[in-house]
């Protein structure tokens, strides 16, 4: 899915840095992401859960319907952009050619939490259908289902840990490993830059602001980090972590202050077709007149929809489809938490987005189209065959 490309450089640095490694050291930190992913996994599940028993209309991806959690995101992969980009180190934890030499148990942990939070919102097909029915059953099964799908996120990274057939295969650690590590820093700031564009569209623009002015202070605080470790003087970790330290306590004072309170702006979409913001009463209406209709649920945060939409839905065969047959096109914004659109997820056994609907004209209920579409399969189902 289009949603995991923002995490693969960290991955495949991770990857790239097991060889060269003894076995058991390996395994280590294979395991290590993996408790970091399942764990993350767990703790969404839960708040899902809990939150939803509370009267909460939310659904899977709800953390980046939050301005001040995508603001938050997107300081992070930026300062991870920072360190792959060699600006500092994390004390203790290292990285380049160090992480060839010695474990990073703690690295590994976090990048499994952080894999999870900024790919999992987009579910794909499979785990459209596992979501559905966890968000059905008790509790404990919801939970159990939660854990299944971190061990599955999981369980290609940590096989290659546990296989020194496959850890040789990797190219041997060296030189290279330094430039690479730099270049997948680019995907990481591309990351940022594509949050700070969702975070546009869910609060005000001074609020984007005071985030960008953050970010510039962040990349002073790890800048004046890596020249302390550079120095080679014997307080520079001290000097490293208490600035770290205090960095991480501004940044909780003020990005509490990225409210939501945008004023509500045209729906999301990718595509030039024509369309309305949906509502249930302008549903109704467009099938009162014997209209098709086709609903797509999108948000600005997943890639899945944005991709289908230019690739599937903005072709110039699928507009004429459009055109000729009157059919409206309704746009279901779910960047933004609106429970219109979670009761309407709700409606079709789903927990989050993509999810396209066709309404016949006359037809008693909706066709419900694949999560990765194509213009075939769009065509297919406006032609009612």
């Amino acid at each position: 899915m289009p949603c995991v490309l923002p995490i693969l450089a960290m991955k495949a640095f991770a990857i790239a840095s097991k060889s060269g490694r003894a076995p058991r050291e390996a395994a280590h930190e294979s395991v290590a992401y993996g408790v970091g992913a399942i764990l993350s996994f767990a703790l969404l599940g839960a708040a899902v859960l809990v939150l939803r028993a509370g009267g909460e209309a939310i659904g899977w991806g709800f953390q980046l319907q939050e301005p001040t959690a995508v603001a938050g995101f997107a300081l992070i992969v930026f300062a991870v952009g920072l360190n792959l980009s060699g600006l500092f180190e994390v004390p203790g934890i290292g990285g380049g050619d160090a992480l060839a030499r010695r474990g990073g148990l703690v690295g590994a942990f976090f990048t499994g939490i952080l894999a999870v939070v900024v790919a999992a919102p987009c579910t794909a097909p499979f785990m459209a259908a596992a979501l559905g029915f966890a968000l059905t059953q008790s509790a404990v099964v919801s939970l159990l289902v939660f854990i299944a799908l971190g061990i599955g996120f999981a369980a290609p990274f940590v096989a290659i840990g546990y296989s020194p057939a496959w850890l040789r295969l990797l190219p041997k650690p060296g030189a290279w490993m330094s430039t690479f590590r730099q270049f997948l820093a680019f995907p990481m700031y591309a990351t940022a830059l594509w949050l700070a564009w969702v975070l546009s569209l869910e609060t005000r623009p001074e609020r984007l602001m005071l985030v960008l002015g953050a970010a510039l202070g962040v990349a002073f605080v790890l800048w004046a980090v890596g020249a302390a470790q550079r120095s080679g003087f014997l307080w520079a970790t001290a000097f490293a972590w208490t600035a770290i330290l205090a960095m991480l306590a501004a940044l909780a004072a003020l990005l509490p202050r990225v409210d939501s309170g945008a004023p509500a702006g045209a729906p999301v979409q990718a595509t030039t077709i024509p369309s309305q913001s949906y509502s249930e009463s302008r549903l109704a209406d467009l099938r009162a007149q014997k209209r098709g209709v086709f609903v797509d649920a999108t948000a600005a945060w997943c890639v899945t929809c944005l991709v289908n939409e230019r690739v599937a839905l903005d072709d110039a065969r699928v507009r004429a489809a459009f055109a000729s047959g009157r059919i409206a096109f309704l746009v279901a914004d779910w960047t933004n938490r609106d429970p219109a659109v979670s009761a309407l997820l709700q409606a079709h056994a789903r927990s989050g987005v993509p999810l396209y609907l066709y309404y016949a004209p006359g037809a008693p209920d909706a066709v419900t189209l694949p999560q990765i579409l194509t213009t075939d399969t769009v065509l297919t189902a406006l032609a009612g065959r």
